[in-house]
Order: structure tokens, then sequence, then C-alpha cells
């Protein structure tokens, strides 16, 4: 291929991913901005197969291109919406353990050839590390996500000090191995950066996965950018740089949506300890249980109700009958809205997601700061499945582990519904007073099930 044709390529691809990463910054926009980076995707393949056309290597490239393709069609198709965060979480492994491949088979060519002179190790070596620490957290992410560990961060003596041990290894051996090439060395550089990205992950509980998701995420492509140094590839610098720089920008806005310094979710180990149920409650507090026959009057002649979803709603796959629901409460003329909190779920956007699957329309999405003036005036809030970001002890209780994290103020509507299996606590590991105040009504049972029921019921008035 000429090389002005493949500068006008790699120019056309660069711009479908900045502009299908724009695009993806609203939901009502990101299919769009799907499609677009795919066309992206499909262009510099293209480019890709067409630059290697003469190199005989198609036997090695065409059999991992079918295998793949049919695994990530297979994976799309089959995997659950709920299922989505730990799907994110090893695709995005993959992403980062390529890379790392990438550049230890660099390492092993520029070593065999005696060609691994310092300006082409510092990249080598830098891909490697940062693709091993995504590989191997992301793995134990996903872990953890599909309950094969446990959710709750593990926490063992002097955790910070073997972490900081470990990675002074790694920058020892990364500069040895930058000065002074060394498989042996490197074998074991590769091993210290795989120890060290599950080291990373495991003292981090289930709460804190939205923003450990998106920190992994701009892990993975930062490494795809040092690889783009690695192979000279223009595009993969500016694909893994806009990955990168999109997804710390992200892990920042999440962090601040929890009141909380990044060093905090990383470090601080929360939701290690759990308080025991009624700890925060309110002095002589008591639950309110509701039933569908009482709680379906107040939805039908409502004038606006606002449905806060959680990670509740994704377990209970209650997405559909939630839509339906909303449907029926619109036929009687009910105004319908959606409040969204930024760290809801397991991934960033997992709410956004489920409510699309489901055709909510985009309009009736709101985010924190949009809906939250909406909540005085709101007839019911339905709260299904949603703890820590409905918790009126972030604002205040000062000896709360959540006090100052921006809240959906769900308390202040005139009634509030609370749909929930029992009274446990969140993964914050504290109790509710919202679970108490004289406004809130407690319906038990599975969310899915409950909602049914008040379908059944609301169109029996």
């Amino acid at each position: 291929m000429p090389s002005g044709l493949t500068i006008l390529g790699y120019t056309g691809t660069t711009l479908c991913f900045m502009v299908g990463v724009q695009l993806l910054r609203s939901p009502a926009s990101a299919l769009r901005g799907n499609r677009v980076a795919a066309v992206g995707m499909l262009l510099i393949l293209g480019i890709t197969f067409g630059l290697i056309a003469g190199t005989g290597n198609w036997p090695l490239i065409i059999p991992p291109l079918v295998i793949g393709g049919a695994l990530g069609v297979g994976a799309a198709r089959l995997v659950r919406m709920t299922a989505m965060p730990q799907m994110v979480a090893l695709f995005n492994g993959m992403g980062g353990g390529s890379a790392a491949l990438i550049a230890t088979q660099d390492f092993r060519s520029t070593l065999a050839a005696h060609t691994a002179t310092p300006d082409i190790t510092w990249a080598v070596m830098l891909g490697c590390f940062i693709g091993s620490l995504s590989f191997a957290g992301s793995l134990i992410a996903f872990g953890k996500l599909q309950q094969l560990l446990p959710g709750r961060p593990l926490i063992y003596p002097y955790q910070r000090e073997v972490n900081a041990a470990v990675l002074l290894a790694i920058l020892a051996l990364g500069i040895t191995g930058i000065a002074a090439p060394s498989a042996p060395l490197f074998v074991v550089f590769l091993i210290l950066s795989l120890a060290l990205g599950a080291l990373f992950v495991i003292p981090i509980g289930g709460a804190d996965m939205p923003v450990i998701i998106s920190l992994l995420n701009s892990f993975t492509g930062l490494a795809a950018a040092t690889t783009g140094f690695v192979l000279s590839n223009d595009v993969l610098i500016v694909s893994g740089a806009l990955v990168g720089a999109s997804g710390t920008i992200l892990t920042i806005a999440m962090s601040r949506a929890m009141n909380r310094s990044l060093f905090n979710v990383l470090f601080s180990g929360f939701g290690a300890t759990v308080a025991a149920p009624g700890a925060t409650g309110e002095e002589g507090g008591t639950v309110h249980p509701t039933t569908v026959e009482d709680i379906a009057p107040l939805l039908a002649f409502a004038s606006l109700v606002v449905f806060v979803p959680g990670y509740g709603m994704a377990v209970s796959r209650a997405q559909y009958d939630v839509k339906e629901l909303a449907d029926e409460l619109e036929k009687r003329g009910v105004t319908i809205e959606y409040a969204i909190h930024p760290v809801a779920g397991r991934m960033p956007g997992h709410m956004n997601v489920l409510l699309a699957e489901a055709n909510v329309p985009y309009d009736e999405l709101k985010e924190m700061d949009a809906v939250n003036p909406d909540f005085p005036r709101t007839d019911v809030a339905v709260v299904i499945g949603a703890n820590d970001v409905v918790n009126p002890a972030a604002r205040n209780q000062a000896n709360s582990p959540i006090y100052g994290m921006p809240i959906l103020n769900v308390d202040q509507a005139k009634t509030v519904v609370v749909l929930k299996r029992s009274m446990a606590t969140g993964f914050a590991g504290v109790d509710n007073p919202l679970f108490y105040k004289p406004n809130t009504l407690m319906l038990f049972g599975d969310a899915r099930q409950s909602i049914d029921q008040l379908i059944a019921e609301v169109k029996r008035q």
C-alpha cells in the first residue's frame, strides 16, 4: 500500500476514535460513538492487512482472528447485561495482556539480534509493566465481580509495605533491564509485575469496583500507547493515549462522586469492616414494612415518580419490569424520571446500560445533580436495590465512613419506597438511616417479583 494512503488511513482512524470517544460522553449518543469507533477499527485492520499481505504469515494470523472474533461475538450475544461489568473487566485485561505479550516478544527479538538499546528497551519494559499490571488486576476484578473471589477487601498485615517492596523491586529490575538487558531478569520483572497487579486489586472491595475498572482501563490504554512506541505505530500511540486519558478523567470524576481521593479508594480497604445493622440508625428508629396493595395507589395517583436503580436491580434483572411499571404509570399521566448516581452498580454507567437495554427513553435518565432538585416535589421515590448512594448519613453523620459523599436526596421525597431483600447493609458496611424515616416504606422481597406484583396491582386501580 502506498505510504500516502497509509498515512491518510491512519488519520481517518484517529479521527474516528476521537469522535467515537466524544460521542460516548452521553447515553443518547453512545451507540453512535461505538459505531464510529468500530469503523475506525475496521479501517486500521484493513490497512494492517494490506501492509502484511506479502509476509506469508497468514497461517499464524487467521486462526487467532477467527477464534477471537467468535469468542467476542459469542460473549456480546450471550453474556447477560448484569454480567457486563465482569465482561468489561475481562476484555480490558485481555488488552493489557496483549500489550505485555507484544512487549515481551519485542524484548526477546531485540535481545536475540543484539539490538536491545536503551532507546528501545525503555518502551518495552514500560509496556510490559503496565500491561501485566492491567492484565492481572483485571483478572482479580473479574473474580470479585463473578464471586469467584470474596467481594470484600482482603487485608493482611504489612500489605502496603509488601506492595511498596514489590514496586521498588520492579523499578530496580526495569532500570537494570534498560541499561543491561537480560532474559532471566526480564522474566523476574514480568512475574513481579503480574504479582503487583493482583496485589493492587485484592484489597479493594466491591463498592469501589467502578473506579477500579475505569483505572485499569486507563492502564490498558497507556500500555497500548507504549506498545505503539515499540512498534512505531502512530495510530496505536494515539488510540492508547485517548483511552488512557479518558479513563483517567473518568476515574477522577468517579472518585469525586464518592468524595474520596483516588489514594483513599486504592489503599483504604473501604468496606473491610462491616458495621452491625442499626449501628448508625436513628435513635429509636422504626422500620415501616409495607405491601404491594398499599404502594400501588400511591404510584397510580402520583404526579411525579422517580425510580432510583441500584445494584439490586441488576442482580434481580428487574429493568424490563421497571420499564413496564413506568409505562403503566405514564398511561395514567404520571411523570417518570430515573435518578442515576455516578457510582451505582459495578462499572461506570452500569445503570444507564441496563435501562437502555430496557428501552428507557434517554430524556428520562437524570444524573445526580439534575435530579436532586426534583426530589422535594416528588410524590414517590422508588429505590430499587440502591443503598449507599441514597444514605443520608453521608450528609449529616460526620463519623460515617461515607460522610461527605454526594448522594441522591431521596429522603426529601414525600414518600420513599425501598425495594430490598432484607435490612442488610450495602457495600460500605454501614446502616442506612433512610430506612427508619417516617416517610420511608420498606417493601421486602425480590425486586423483580415485587415490581411484577406492583404492575398487576396498579392495573386494578
